[in-house]
């Protein structure tokens, strides 16, 4: 096994909103809001439903990854029901080996909703339901050990036991990789986030906002600073101004491509990181992981959800 993925097993519900849709539900566009079942059904009661797709972040990169021709798996906890049948159809399909038995459990599973601005920004709110209660039980040892990089989500430290899950899949893995997730999962774990980027996480992945957040960073050239420091991977995506690598004194930049019909930022994120891994697994330079890293965002921002 190349990569092993371990994240929040949810499916992606799309519907297109407008900002005023968001001011009405006092949501703050750009971000991920964990909300409650009830909720959930009642925003989603009144919107039309454009896709329902099996999701998570670190599932869309694993997909991605699976797509350019490598042996990947998927670790994520579901219910025995229609929505748990469908996400792991979903992973499947795709050549994801995945890495749970579904049962019945107390909680449903969990699911997103994406709600897209018509700027093409997308706002999440996220029932985890049983995705939320992954624990360190749930870990397959044999496979973690066995992958070249296990490479897990933010997201996961925002419920109680997935954090035993992350621990135990640590201590396991040759090479951890890790996504910030976002803005708002980096503020509220910040002190957690940064010991792990300081300490014990390899590959870092995260937009220019959620680093500067991470080290409260009065400006970009703090986090070039800080992650000098680092031995490490530390990669920045930076909308229109491209990616950044930066590992000790390495400091490899990447160009946006120009003139893209955008039309969903949903997976952007997701499938930098699929591109970047791959080349990491392929032994690509740094250089040409960027740039396949930009190269399959750059394709995902002009469809509809977050998957090729």
């Amino acid at each position: 096994m190349k990569i092993i993925g371990i994240g929040n097993a949810i499916v992606d519900v799309l519907c297109k909103v407008s900002d005023d849709f968001l001011i009405k539900n006092s949501l703050t566009k750009g971000t991920m809001k964990l909300i409650e079942e009830s909720e959930f059904k009642n925003l989603i009661s009144t919107l039309k439903i454009e896709e329902t797709i099996s999701g998570g972040s670190v599932a869309n990169s694993i997909v991605g990854i699976s797509q350019l021709g490598n042996e990947v798996g998927f670790i994520g906890k579901i219910n025995d029901d229609n929505f748990g049948e469908k996400y792991e159809e979903g992973l499947l399909k795709e050549n994801v080996k995945y890495f749970y038995k579904k049962k019945k459990e107390p909680d449903n599973t969990g699911s997103c909703l994406i709600l897209i601005t018509p700027d093409s920004e997308r706002t999440m709110c996220a029932f985890l339901g049983t995705a939320g209660k992954i624990s360190a039980e749930d870990i397959n040892e044999k496979v973690i050990m066995n992958s070249k990089i296990t490479f897990l989500e933010g997201y996961l430290w925002d419920k109680g036991s997935p954090k035993s899950a992350f621990d135990k899949a640590i201590k396991l893995s040759k090479i951890t990789a890790m996504s910030l997730s976002d803005q708002f999962c980096v503020e509220r774990h910040k002190d957690n986030f940064l010991e792990l980027v300081k300490n014990k996480i390899d590959i870092v992945f995260g937009n220019e906002q959620e680093f500067i957040s991470l080290i409260n960073a009065k400006s970009f050239d703090e986090v070039i600073d800080f992650s000098k420091q680092l031995n490490k991977d530390i990669i920045i995506t930076r909308g229109e101004k491209g990616a950044i690598a930066i590992n000790q004194d390495q400091v490899i930049k990447c160009g946006a491509i120009k003139n893209l019909n955008i039309k969903d930022l949903t997976g952007a994120g997701d499938l930098f990181a699929a591109g970047y891994l791959h080349g990491k697994i392929n032994n690509f330079s740094i250089q040409e992981s960027l740039e396949k890293g930009t190269e399959l965002s750059s394709k995902v921002i002009q469809k509809i959800g977050a998957r090729l």
